[in-house]
């Protein structure tokens, strides 16, 4: 069994067990006779929004691109955002997929720097969109939900996913400093990885401070030539969480509840930010049990297990399938991701 089989095991073993306990915990008389009234068109459908998600992502990273001066098709950027799917579905807090994307982008001619800033771009414009959103959500939720644990892990999560803003916006806006620490870092980790000779060390670091110039000359150009490409890709981040969070309206529409559609979207946007909870792999696990908590409130006991499940069958499952698919068959990064997980 190689690394890429065991990463997939232990985020399919972890998230088949806590599936499990949840259903198990939630399963009643009424679980059954609920089950046989879903209507399949609905789950259909909502396997179709997460799969326009994809589509909506793809588009973003092409205007990123198209901001900083690269030219990808539409086809292309779907390609690259599916693919890594997998690695984030494996990895803790869905890190895993912006080093795949980043190298993708660069087999495309895509300066290091510039690929780099494509896709913390994309993670910077998500944090912000919720982190916005996150306090609305709380004045929504909190009308129905009183739990200070569940209090607790939110304020966590909210204050590490901020402390991760900073960082990423400082390292825009003051790059000195940050290739000092960088520097340090990779004195540290050379010898580790071999890069034992003063000559080699020196390559590391020229290219690292070339990247570094890109990746700070790349986010320039986003706010100002750029703008127009920035301005579109904000739009099409405010696109893509509406898509992606529809999904579990549609689920619900299926499984025959009409809940309140403000109330369905503050609660996924709860679990977005518990999800940076670097705790397991592909937040299997957490998504389980953080979704069991949120959606409870707007979804019957009865058939709540059931509803995790089948959000967690398409942001989970269907992320590790469509991934694996197109990283193996289509675009072949392996040996990449076989690196990347050593």
């Amino acid at each position: 069994m190689n690394k890429i089989e065991k990463w997939i095991l232990v985020s399919l073993l972890i998230s088949l067990v806590s599936g499990l306990i949840v259903v198990i915990y939630t399963f009643d008389s009424n679980t059954l006779s609920s089950l046989m009234q879903i209507k399949p068109g609905y789950i259909l459908a909502a396997a179709c929004v997460h799969a326009l998600s994809y589509v909506v992502w793809g588009m973003r990273t092409r205007s990123l691109c198209k901001a900083l001066g690269f030219d990808i098709s539409y086809a292309k950027a779907c390609e690259i955002v599916t693919s890594s799917t997998l690695a984030a579905s494996i990895t803790p807090s869905s890190l895993g997929g912006e080093p795949l994307r980043i190298h993708l982008l660069h087999e495309e001619n895509m300066p290091l720097g510039r690929a780099t800033a494509v896709v913390l771009g994309e993670r910077i414009l998500d944090g912000i969109f919720i982190l916005v959103l996150a306090p609305l959500s709380i004045y929504v939720i909190r009308g129905v939900l009183k739990d200070s644990y569940f209090d607790a892990m939110f304020i966590f999560a909210e204050l590490v996913l901020i402390f991760i803003l900073f960082l990423t916006l400082y390292a825009v806006w003051k790059p000195e400093p940050t290739k000092k620490v960088v520097y340090l870092i990779v004195r540290k980790l050379a010898p580790l990885l071999g890069k034992k000779t003063d000559s080699a060390l020196e390559k590391v670091i020229l290219r690292v401070d070339s990247e570094f110039e890109h990746f700070h000359d790349s986010i320039s150009i986003l706010l100002n030539e750029g703008r127009l490409g920035l301005a579109i890709g904000i739009f099409q981040t405010m696109a893509f969480w509406f898509v992606d969070f529809s999904m579990l309206y549609v689920i619900l529409l299926g499984l025959n509840q009409h809940p309140d559609p403000f109330i369905v979207f503050a609660a996924q946007v709860i679990v977005m930010v518990l999800l940076i909870i670097p705790a397991t792999p592909g937040s299997s696990g957490v998504a389980e049990f953080a979704g069991t908590t949120a959606f409870s409130l707007f979804i019957p006991s009865s058939l709540l297990g059931i509803a995790v499940i089948a959000w967690r069958a398409f942001t989970f499952y269907m992320n590790l399938f469509v991934g694996g698919f197109v990283s193996f068959r289509i675009l072949k990064d392996t040996d990449f991701i076989k690196n990347f997980l050593k």
